[in-house]
């Protein structure tokens, strides 16, 4: 090991610059240390919020119908409804199938809900699907206890009058309708592998655990979706509110 001296200074003077030097540089080698030793933990901290990132991505994954309003029934049928005049279109071209059965609720201005299969269906998913179809309908954010609603199959349903062609969104049925009378208005937030808003007739639907009643009252959309999620531990309010119809709610 070598050693500069100073041969201006005495001994004792050379080696108080030393100690000096040497108390600097261990100072720089604990600051080199700490800031490796934060490095190392915002690295951890990073490879952790990527991992939590990956996880949360996973579980925003959503199926095709999620783009919709949806439930399945108790009997395990598929129903989807149009969240506007575009969707209901869309889920009348590309969804509605023969073996289908399409429902309205009888008042201007309301989601088509298609249910899968509903020709083949039993009463209590076609009434499930009526009361679904009852409550994403004006008479919600109306504020009524209870509206008619009416299935047809896909031969009745179709896009074109004499005289032209209906707007966005409507559809003229022909032929002999199954009516189910003074539906009532009546929803349940509960959760299976997602969260389900349901007609409350179908609450019994397997899998399904929590529920939180919805009808229609004077609680703005916003809060009775942070309500929702709140009571049933759900963190996508966002989720809550983009199936949920128009309107205000009461929640028991």
């Amino acid at each position: 090991m070598e050693a500069e001296l100073d041969y201006t200074k005495s001994a004792q003077q050379n080696a108080e610059a030393y100690f000096e030097r040497a108390k600097e540089a261990k100072r720089k080698l604990e600051g080199a240390e700490q800031a490796i030793k934060r490095l190392e933990q915002r690295m951890a901290g990073l490879e952790k919020e990527r991992i939590v990132a990956k996880e949360l991505h996973k579980k925003e994954e959503r199926e095709w119908y999620e783009r919709f309003y949806w439930f399945f029934t108790s009997e395990g049928e598929l129903a989807i409804g149009g969240r506007s005049a575009q969707q209901n279109e869309e889920v009348v071209a590309k969804y509605f199938d023969s073996s289908d059965l399409f429902f309205h609720a009888n008042i201007f201005g309301a989601s088509v809900v298609v249910l899968k299969n509903g020709t083949k269906a039993g009463d209590a998913a076609k009434n499930e699907t009526a009361q679904f179809a009852a409550c994403f309908s004006k008479a919600w954010e109306e504020g009524l206890a209870a509206v008619d609603v009416f299935s047809a199959k896909k031969e009745q349903v179709s896009k074109s009058k004499s005289g032209g062609s209906l707007g966005t969104g409507s559809f003229l049925i022909s032929g002999e309708r199954e009516w189910y009378r003074n539906v009532k208005l009546e929803l349940a937030a509960t959760i299976s592998k997602k969260l389900n808003i349901v007609p409350c007739t179908a609450q019994a639907a397997p899998g399904m655990r929590g529920s939180v009643a919805l009808r229609p009252g004077k609680a703005k959309k916003s809060d009775a979706a942070k309500a929702i999620a709140k009571k049933l531990g759900y963190a996508d309010i966002d989720y809550v509110m983009q199936h949920l119809p128009p309107g205000g709610f009461s929640l028991s």
